[in-house]
């Protein structure tokens, strides 16, 4: 019998996909999360074989939680509404046994699970596409300034907490725009989280 936890926000998402897996009769479900603190708690108490989580949850989110249970011994499988890059490359990061979509067939998750038993990874394929196709066109130093200026900074805070010129900051903007296509800071940093490239 494979074991197994989910861990989904949506009450009646989560009562539907425990539902779902109990109707097979080699998968059990022995424990339900609402977040991503509780995912990792159940898993450390009851020991399953695969972990189903979703990504955005309060508190702790899904790939915080999947970091946070790399080595455990649990498989963890992410499902998500959310086709984005940067998510998917993170959750590979994370060394991820799977990466499905909620708007695939409720039968490709039980053979996922059981593919992911059997040692196999599992990724949606618009995802795998989508990364080799474009991945974050930022350098290290171009994400450091993004970030600064997602938190409301100005260009003389950014200089100031990199150790640097308000020139060399105007410049690095500069580039990001441009390596972004978009025309202004506000596009810029809603490009970047829907791409879903923040940490």
């Amino acid at each position: 019998m494979i074991r197994v936890v989910i861990a989904e926000d949506q009450k009646m998402l989560l009562g539907a996909l425990a539902a779902l897996l109990e109707l097979e009769g080699d998968i059990t479900v022995v424990g339900r999360a609402n977040n991503g603190e509780d995912a990792v708690k159940l898993v450390s108490q009851l020991r399953p074989d695969v972990c189903i989580m979703d990504i955005e949850m309060p508190g702790k989110n899904g790939l915080d939680a999947a970091e946070e249970l790399k080595g455990s011994g649990c498989k963890v499988i992410i499902l998500t509404t959310f086709a984005r890059p940067g998510y998917f490359e993170r959750a590979v990061k994370a060394g991820v046994n799977g990466y499905l979509l909620k708007d695939s067939p409720s039968e490709e998750l039980a053979a996922s699970i059981r593919s992911v038993m059997a040692g196999r990874r599992i990724y949606a394929s618009e995802l795998v596409d989508d990364v080799f196709n474009e991945g974050n066109p930022l350098t290290d130093r171009e994400n450091e300034v993004l970030v600064l200026m997602a938190d409301g900074k100005d260009t003389k805070e950014i200089a100031r907490q990199l150790f640097i010129t308000a020139g060399t900051v105007r410049n690095y903007i500069s580039v990001i725009l441009d390596k972004l296509d978009v025309s202004n800071r506000v596009e810029a940093i809603k490009r970047f989280k829907d791409k879903g490239w923040f940490k």
